[in-house]
């Protein structure tokens, strides 16, 4: 009888402990429906807005000045870049590089080195090693100007890697694409000094 009485009171603990799991499962499962349901029904946050356009004013310490605008159609797809500068040296070649930071408080020299976040030696935009920054040269006319249009599948106005904030800086020499045979060819492409810069920004 004894034997008979112990084995029973052992039996009940262990159904309510069953039950309580069971009880913790519905709740899960009604917890994740109602979370499957408000995301199928569009409750949770929308995706970030594409950015498709932004632009930057360039001056310096030169009478270098021109406008910058870049445009992205699509979140992992190229930028376009079109630009219009003046006073520049005539018939020349003029290195043309965004670069890391967005701060002028120095004028363009605070902006930094060129934006490179892969680590990469300087080269050139068709090159596998070169740094996301580097767009080459512009070419200038007979009275200083350039206008021209580059398309690089490198740069983006969206991501983690999005050039907004950053600089953009026309350099006072030709940028020789990492082809000098020297260290800073590797670094700069021995641009020269920084004629004039802007920090890229969203456009209306």
């Amino acid at each position: 009888m004894d034997s008979f009485s112990d084995n029973k009171s052992t039996k009940a603990p262990r159904s309510r402990v069953d039950n309580l799991v069971r009880a913790a499962f519905v709740i899960l499962g009604v917890f994740v429906g109602f979370s499957l349901l408000s995301w199928w029904k569009g409750d949770s946050p929308p995706p970030p807005a594409l950015i498709t356009k932004a632009v930057v004013v360039l001056s310096g310490s030169s009478n270098v000045t021109g406008i910058v605008t870049f445009y992205q159609s699509e979140f992992r797809g190229p930028v376009t870049v079109r630009g219009e500068l003046k006073n520049l040296d005539s018939n020349a070649l003029r290195g043309f590089h965004v670069h890391h930071a967005g701060d002028l408080t120095n004028g363009c020299l605070s902006a930094g080195a060129h934006y490179n976040p892969f680590g990469k030696t300087h080269g050139a935009p068709t090159d596998k090693a070169r740094h996301v920054g580097d767009l080459g040269n512009i070419q200038t006319n007979g009275a200083g100007e350039a206008t021209f249009t580059i398309k690089d599948s490198q740069l983006s106005l969206n991501g983690p890697l999005s050039i907004l904030g950053r600089a953009i800086v026309v350099h006072a020499g030709t940028d020789d694409l990492g082809k000098g045979g020297n260290e800073e060819s590797l670094k700069t492409g021995n641009a020269g000094g920084r004629a004039a810069c802007g920090v890229i920004g969203i456009s209306s």
